[in-house]
């Protein structure tokens, strides 16, 4: 690693100076929340930069906090121990805490972060499908103001996000979860633990008072395109239907045909696309099994 200079700003103003001055001076800062992706990024020499800048102190980074009328705030820099240890994530939005807890080992998770998995821009990164199927939003600071992008939307391309130069994640925010409804997250990896996803599926699913037919579902695929993605066929094809088999296997097929994998060394594309389908049917039936249990 080549000599760097290092910033720990204490306020978020003082952040946003020192990203300006980055920008403008025709630099790319690296932001430094937990360091996981980044250090070893620095060291591999895969990215480069002069400037480290260091938002752990930042107090808007490090919220935590939830309401029956907000929903979940998130502060970037917030570990993913932490939310796994926060019992209104746990109750509310089991998906998510289950993909902030595939986030590499114990150990790493102490570090890592559910913002620097978002900025991170992988395609396989555990938890965007699960912001994505809550309707989450990115609470983006920059001069002058803030602005908010989807969760969505955040991804542009592999290793790329909607963040301009001299902008910074603050917070993500998801909405209150509404009766009768569960999420769900899951991947399949060779390995259980340490290992970067083949492919991925999440769910958000609400079902009506009678507990088996479904009002409204929500779907993401990751790991099998570009960015991750939110498969609207595969929700809509559910909507005023039991999960039975056959409306299962629709599901299934339409999260099939929105994949667009690639052949690489986790795994064939015909694969991962029988992947996200397999992944979608099992999400739907765990949330389903949330929802029932209460």
């Amino acid at each position: 690693m080549k000599p760097l200079q290092y910033s720990a700003p204490e306020s978020l103003e003082q952040a946003l100076q020192v990203l300006g001055e980055a920008a403008a001076a025709g630099g790319a800062p690296g932001i430094l929340g937990g360091g996981t992706d980044l250090i070893i990024q620095l060291r591999s020499g895969r990215k480069e930069t002069g400037h480290l800048v260091d938002i752990k102190k930042i107090p808007e980074l490090n919220v935590l906090s939830y309401s029956d009328s907000e929903g979940l705030r998130l502060g970037a820099a917030v570990p993913c121990a932490v939310l796994g240890e926060f019992q209104p994530a746990v109750e509310h939005y089991p998906g998510l805490v289950e993909g902030a807890e595939l986030i590499g080992s114990t150990q790493i998770q102490s570090r890592a972060t559910v913002g620097g998995n978002l900025c991170n821009g992988s395609p396989a990164a555990d938890a965007i499908c699960s912001l994505i199927v809550l309707g989450a939003v990115c609470v983006v600071a920059r001069p002058g103001g803030q602005r908010e992008v989807p969760a969505a939307g955040f991804m542009t391309g592999p290793g790329e996000t909607a963040l301009q130069p001299g902008e910074l994640l603050v917070e993500i925010r998801v909405p209150p979860p509404p009766p009768n409804s569960a999420d769900a997250y899951l991947r399949f990896t060779p390995r259980n633990e340490m290992d970067i996803a083949v492919a991925g599926a999440a769910v958000n699913l609400t079902l009506e008072s009678d507990g088996a037919t479904v009002q409204s579902a929500t779907i993401a695929i990751g790991a099998v395109a570009p960015t991750p993605l939110l498969v609207e066929a595969a929700g809509s094809v559910l909507a005023g239907k039991k999960l039975e088999p056959a409306a299962l296997e629709e599901a299934a097929q339409a999260s099939q045909a929105a994949a667009q994998p690639i052949t690489d060394m986790r795994g064939p594309a015909g694969y991962r696309r029988h992947l996200a389908g397999v992944l979608t049917k099992r999400a739907l039936l765990r949330a389903a099994e949330r929802i029932q249990q209460g």
